[in-house]
């Protein structure tokens, strides 16, 4: 039943003018309540605001669900002309740059003006043909990109982005599998996706995410290269004292492996130690004296 019920996606639909503009509407309302509320910060909920890979399953939703080329390449231009501007409306009463973030959209308007000959192009798939998933394969590499971006994402900063890893990592797998009817396409189709997965995977876990930062001078923290400098848990990164030459100064390099909290401790020669909270996120961190 369920198997049949998300079958029926692909090409079940009734899709009138007038759902796919309230789906518009919906879809960017939804997508700008994620990207202002602060708690979905950097979830698998903001990534909505941010990449493609939710916006490529509505694509390919109103694709299959079109009646012609035609039918297919207006719908899909007219999704994206209504949502994406909503998208950035709604942020802007609650956003510090406001109606600077339209700076944002034409990037987004791009990829809406795409959209005609992607949706006239992409409704061959409903032919059902191995040359369909020719078609298809731009959108499952666009989603491998997502997929190998957000988990990276998640191997720091667990357990967040991995609602939007799963959902990159299964439409690889199973848009040819809902997509088309041949046993060959779906079953080839499938593999692709599954070995693109393993192999993307396998890549992140052998060079997982590593965010580097000098987060303290010498200046600030009084040691010198006779000091030494340590993370009280390592599983969150390393660091060390090393000097850089282009300002003539000791400063404490960070290799941060992962999001969290933890204690850095500073000792100097002759034992005497120091310790500060260290909070950090992918992309930043905070270091407090104890």
């Amino acid at each position: 039943m369920i198997k049949n019920a998300v079958k029926k996606l692909f090409g079940g639909v009734e899709l009138s003018w007038l759902k796919l503009i309230i789906m518009a509407v919906i879809a960017g309302a939804l997508t700008a309540v994620f990207a202002i509320v602060p708690v979905l910060e950097h979830t698998s909920f903001h990534a909505m605001a941010v990449t493609f890979e939710v916006w490529i399953f509505f694509g390919i939703f109103i694709i299959m669900n079109s009646r012609s080329n035609l039918d297919s390449a207006l719908k899909c231009f007219v999704f994206f002309l209504i949502s994406q501007p909503l998208v950035y409306l709604i942020q802007v009463p609650f956003s510090p740059l406001g109606w600077e973030l339209f700076g944002y959209y034409p990037y987004w308007f791009i990829w809406t003006l795409l959209c005609l000959p992607m949706g006239y192009i992409g409704y061959w798939m409903k032919k059902d043909k191995w040359w369909g998933y020719l078609i298809l394969l731009p959108m499952i590499l666009l989603t491998g990109t997502s997929y190998m971006e957000y988990f990276s994402e998640f191997q720091f900063s667990m357990p967040k982005y991995i609602l939007i890893a799963l959902f990159c990592a299964c439409m690889m797998i199973f848009y040819p599998v809902l997509i088309f009817s041949g046993k060959k396409i779906r079953t080839v189709g499938a593999v692709v996706g599954g070995v693109c997965v393993v192999g993307l995977t396998v890549l992140c876990l052998v060079k997982p995410p590593v965010y580097s930062a000098c987060i303290m001078s010498e200046e600030e923290g009084g040691f010198d290269e006779n000091y030494s400098v340590y993370l009280a848990d390592d599983k969150y990164g390393s660091v060390e004292i090393a000097y850089t030459e282009d300002i003539d100064e000791y400063m404490i390099q960070a290799d941060f492996r992962r999001a969290g909290d933890t204690v850095m401790v500073l000792e100097s020669p002759d034992g005497d130690k120091r310790e500060y909270d260290v909070h950090i996120e992918r992309d930043t961190y905070t270091v407090s004296e104890r």
